[in-house]
C-alpha cells in the first residue's frame, strides 16, 4: 500500500520554501505568503522542509524521468530510436545545444532540490523541538544533498558545491570533481553518524516508510568509495550493511520492479510514487501527478513512446548459460520483452512473450519491428494493458543484490576472490543457476564473471553506466573499442568530454561557471 505523506507533503515544497524574493516593486508583504523567516518555527515544520528536499528525487529531471536516459541508454546496454531527434542524439553523445531540454532539466532539477537539503540544514538545527527528532531530519538533508551531489558528480564532473541557502539561489564556485565526492563522503558520514548513535534510524513504518535509513548512507556511501577505487573503504562500509540483518534477497525476483511489493526486505532506497491523479503531470506543486514516467517513455511501441530500447546483446548475455535445470535464466523475460524466436540457442525456446497480454509475433507481424527489444522493469503490464504518465512503481535506487555484487568486486580487487565468490552464488542461487566454484577463478577472470553477473541481475536499473566508469572502460580508447563492438553509438565518443554531460549554457553564462572539457 502506498503511504502518502512523503508525496503529497512533499508537494507543498514550492509553497514551503518560498523564499520571498519576488514581491513586488514595492515591497509589500503578501500576508498568504509563506516565506523562510517565518517557518521554520517547530517539529511540524521540519518535517514538512524534508519533505519537500524528498520530493527533489521525483522531478523530471531527477528519477521520475530524464535521468533513465542520462543513466540507461547513454550506456551500452540501452539505445533510443526517439522521432524526437534532440532526444535520440542526447543518448548517442551528440549535443548542439547544451540548454537542450533534457540536460537543463538534469541540471536545474538537482540545484533546485540541494536547495532545499540547504534550507533543512541551515534552519533545522535551531527549532527547539525534540532532539531526536531533529538529529534524524537534519541526517535525512545530509543523506539527500549526498545523493543529489552523487549524481551530479557523475554527469558533470566539475560542479558548483553548494552548501549554503543561497537567496536567490546562485552557482557560483566551481569545485573539483574530487572535491565534489568528498563532499558526498562528508554528507554520508554526517548522516549516518555514529555505530554507537546513529543519527538516521534502522527502519520506518507506516506512514515513514521511504525515508532515508542508516543502511541507505552506509550504502550510498559505499558507491561513492567504489566510483573512486577506494575498495578496502567501500568494503568495510558494505560489511556493516550485510551484517546489520536487515536485508534479505525477496524470494521472486519481479518482486524489485512492481507496486505491489515496494520497501520490501531486499529494498535499501527507493524513491516513491504514487497513481494518485492530482492534476498536470511536470510540475510539483498541488496540480502535480505523483507518478514515476519511465514506464511511458520506455514502454514498447503501441504501448508508450518507446523512446528506450535494449540492444540485442544484453539478450545474448542472459543466454550464455542456463539455470541450473536446463532453463533459460527467469530473469530475462522479467528485464525485457523480445522475440524467442529470434534468439536460438540449445536452451528451449519458450512461449511466445507476451506484451502487454498480446504475443510478440502478433503484436508485431513485421519483420523489423520484431527485432527490437523492449525494457520490461518497470512496465505495469503485469496488471495493465497500456501507459501513463502516472505509475505507481516505485524507483528501487539502492537494493541488497547490488550490495552483494558491489562487495564482491571491492573484495576481489583486494585480493579476496574465494571471499567474494559466495556472495555472487547467493544472487545466483535465487535466479536458479548452478553457483560458482571458487577455484575456478583467479582475480582477473572473476571481473569478466562480474560483468556477467551484473548485466543479468541489474540491467535496465540505472546502474550501467556507474559500473563503465568504474572499470575504466570510459577513460581509454581500449574501453571505447570494446563498447564499440556492441554499442555503434559510442562511435560518437570522445575521449576527454564524452563521459561527461555539457553544463547548460545558461549557466555558463549567468554564473561565468567553466565549461566541461572539450564541449
Amino acid at each position: 500500500m502506498k503511504r502518502y505523506p512523503l508525496h503529497i507533503a512533499a508537494l507543498v515544497g514550492g509553497l514551503l520554501l518560498t523564499t520571498g524574493c519576488e514581491k513586488d516593486l514595492l515591497d509589500q508583504t503578501n500576508p498568504n505568503e509563506t516565506v523562510t523567516e517565518l517557518f521554520w518555527r517547530n517539529d511540524n515544520d521540519a518535517v514538512k522542509g524534508i519533505n519537500a528536499a524528498y520530493s527533489g528525487l521525483q522531478q523530471l529531471g531527477t528519477y521520475r524521468r530524464w535521468l533513465n536516459f542520462a543513466y540507461d541508454l547513454r550506456s551500452d546496454e540501452g539505445l533510443s530510436n526517439s522521432p524526437w531527434g534532440e532526444l535520440s542524439n542526447f543518448t548517442k553523445f551528440i549535443i548542439t545545444n547544451y540548454n537542450f531540454e533534457v540536460n537543463q532539466n538534469i541540471w536545474r532539477d538537482h540545484y533546485r532540490a540541494i536547495w532545499r537539503t540547504n534550507q533543512v540544514l541551515a534552519n533545522v538545527p535551531n527549532i527547539e523541538m525534540d532532539a531526536r527528532l531533529k538529529r534524524r531530519v537534519v541526517a535525512e538533508a545530509h543523506f539527500l544533498r549526498a545523493l543529489f551531489y552523487f549524481n551530479l558528480a557523475s554527469l558533470y564532473g566539475n560542479v558548483p558545491l553548494v552548501l549554503e541557502p543561497i537567496d536567490p539561489p546562485a552557482l557560483s564556485g566551481q569545485a573539483t570533481e574530487a572535491q565534489v565526492w568528498e563532499q558526498v563522503y562528508t554528507d554520508l558520514q554526517e548522516a549516518i553518524g555514529s555505530d554507537s548513535a546513529p543519527n538516521l534510524y534502522d527502519t520506518y513504518a507506516g506512514n515513514d516508510l521511504g525515508r532515508a535509513t542508516v543502511g541507505a548512507a552506509r550504502t550510498l556511501l559505499a558507491k561513492a568509495y567504489m566510483q573512486n577505487g577506494r575498495w578496502a573503504d567501500a568494503s568495510a562500509q558494505f560489511q556493516k550493511v550485510i551484517g546489520s540483518g536487515k536485508y534479505s534477497l525477496t524470494g521472486a525476483y519481479t518482486d524489485n520492479f512492481r507496486h505491489t511489493s515496494e520497501n520490501n526486505s531486499e529494498s535499501i532506497f527507493e524513491v516513491q510514487y504514487s497513481d494518485a491523479k492530482l492534476g498536470g503531470n511536470d510540475g510539483d506543486d498541488a496540480t502535480s501527478s505523483e507518478g514515476g514516467q519511465r514506464s511511458q517513455f520506455f514502454g514498447p511501441l503501441g504501448v508508450g513512446y518507446s523512446d528506450g530500447e535494449v540492444r540485442t546483446w544484453v539478450v545474448n548475455e542472459f543466454l550464455k548459460e542456463g539455470t541450473a535445470a536446463g532453463t533459460r535464466d527467469p530473469r530475462l523475460a522479467a528485464t525485457v520483452f523480445y522475440n524467442r524466436r529470434q534468439f536460438a540457442t540449445a536452451l528451449p525456446v519458450d512461449a511466445d512473450t507476451l506484451v502487454y497480454g498480446r504475443g510478440y509475433w502478433s503484436r508485431y507481424p513485421d519483420l523489423a519491428n520484431r527485432q527490437r527489444v523492449y525494457w520490461r522493469k518497470y512496465q505495469t503490464d503485469y496488471y495493465r494493458n497500456t501507459e501513463n504518465f502516472d505509475s505507481p512503481i516505485n524507483f528501487r535506487v539502492m537494493r541488497y543484490a547490488d550490495v552483494l555484487l558491489l562487495q564482491a568486486e571491492a573484495l576481489n580487487e583486494q585480493s579476496r576472490t574465494s571471499d567474494a565468490i559466495p556472495l555472487i552464488n547467493q544472487v545466483r542461487e535465487r535466479a536458479g543457476l548452478a553457483p560458482l566454484v571458487a577455484g575456478n577463478f583467479n582475480r582477473e577472470s572473476l571481473r569478466t564473471q562480474l560483468m556477467h553477473e551484473r548485466i543479468t541481475e541489474l540491467t535496465g536499473e540505472g546502474l550501467r553506466w556507474f559500473d563503465l566508469q568504474r572499470w575504466g572502460l570510459l577513460k581509454d580508447q581500449a574501453g571505447i573499442s570494446q563498447l564499440k563492438s556492441r554499442d555503434p553509438d559510442f562511435n560518437n565518443f570522445e575521449l576527454n568530454k564524452s563521459r561527461l554531460l555539457p553544463i547548460p549554457q545558461q549557466d555558463i553564462d549567468l554564473s561565468k561557471l567553466q565549461q566541461n572539457p572539450g564541449w
